[in-house]
């Protein structure tokens, strides 16, 4: 049995259960859960038959890592399974307890953690400096303890064991978020979107301004969540937030409707350390709408955005410049469509889910020992 447990992450989280969780239900068909801790009760999935199991109510951070964790732990030993897999850092001394069980444990590294403490604004200044080398060796003792590793980027690959770490990319899925028969670029409103979570890096303040820049009148369409209550406060006190349309959090049926109606997807991410590096997916999820999308021009965007053809690139500090890539956009619409229709392409030859997917898969057959003899099959069990 292979279980993935969070008790950070939504069950309806979009990796982990529409793209990890479903992948691996099709492999092993009967062999798959997923525990969360929400206390929404436990599920069957409808589309793909996996449990999903509740642990308990959602708790804030520090009795999370604590209570949360031991409740988490003590379910996951109960019921056994061959392989867990985690999904916050946070459960890592308990994954490692685990592993004492004869679990095999698998870390899944969502984020490039260090980087990412270094600039989380939920975090006074000091704790933004003194964190991110504990965080470091948390992380390197902790991956020599457990079996596998699981990264969405090549920047973080290189942080952990090449003989345990896979690089499984965050791409979308095909079908999900792609209308057959898209409205024509020129009849669509002059819209620009953005999904995800929303932030003072994300660039909100720059996006709210530099849509109202456009002519004739734009609207700048968001679909997510605020990271910080602060920041949407002082978003909505802007005079130009009235060009604002804000969603709110949103299904992901929801998600292929708001792209449908775009002009370009925007991914302006200041240029932040740990953002610079990523693979955002909601860049990925645009191209796969077939919407042209207007990107902070870092190395590793520019490569992906150029070689599509599929987009615009921007200072993300400059906001005439953000301003000039969207009246582009509105003034080129048939231009603007064959770059969406770019940057459909690129995702259905490379940057699709379902090729990570079977790369996930073949992981799992290593670690079970599955397609091979019989005798190697049980020597790895004997081992587990």
């Amino acid at each position: 049995m292979i279980i993935h447990f969070t008790t950070v992450h939504p069950r309806d989280d979009s990796r982990i259960r529409s793209k990890e969780l479903a992948s691996l239900a099709a492999a092993f068909s009967g062999n798959v859960a997923l525990y969360v801790q929400d206390g929404l009760g436990d599920e069957i999935d409808p589309d793909h038959g996996y449990r999903v199991v509740d642990t308990g109510p959602r708790l804030r951070r520090l009795p999370r890592m604590f209570l949360g964790g031991w409740r988490m732990f003590r379910a996951v030993a109960g019921a056994r399974p061959r392989v867990a897999h985690f999904h916050d850092p946070e459960l890592l001394p308990w994954a490692i307890l685990l592993g004492l069980f004869g679990i095999k444990v698998v870390y899944d590294v969502h984020e490039d953690m260090p980087r990412q403490v270094r600039h989380n604004p939920g975090l006074p200044p000091v704790m933004q400096r003194l964190l991110p080398p504990f965080v470091s060796l948390a992380e390197w003792i902790g991956a020599r303890l457990i079996s596998g590793l699981v990264v969405p980027t090549p920047v973080i690959q290189d942080r952990f064991p090449a003989d345990k770490t896979i690089l499984v990319r965050n791409f979308p899925l095909l079908d999900e978020l792609h209308a057959p028969n898209p409205t024509p670029m020129r009849l669509r409103p002059r819209e620009f979107t953005y999904i995800g979570s929303i932030s003072e890096v994300r660039n909100i303040f720059a996006m709210v301004k530099a849509v109202t820049g456009v002519s004739p009148p734009a609207q700048l369409r968001l679909a997510g969540e605020f990271a910080v209550a602060e920041t949407l406060q002082k978003a909505m006190e802007m005079p130009e937030w009235a060009s604002t349309r804000f969603e709110g959090w949103t299904s992901r049926d929801g998600v292929a409707k708001v792209l449908a109606d775009g002009r370009a997807g925007l991914v302006i991410l200041q240029p932040v350390e740990h953002e610079m590096v990523t693979l955002p997916i909601k860049l990925f999820e645009y191209m796969a709408a077939g919407l042209p999308v207007i990107s902070s021009d870092f190395p590793v965007w520019r490569e992906i955005v150029d070689s599509a053809h599929c987009g615009l690139m921007v200072d993300p500090m400059d906001i005439d410049e953000i301003v000039a890539a969207m009246q582009w956009i509105v003034d080129h619409p048939d231009e603007a469509e064959e770059m969406g229709r770019n940057g459909r392409r690129a995702v259905e030859d490379r940057y699709s889910w379902e090729r990570e997917g079977d790369t996930l898969i073949a992981f799992y057959r290593d670690r079970l020992g599955l397609g091979r003899s019989r005798q190697e099959s049980a020597a790895d069990a004997a081992t587990w």
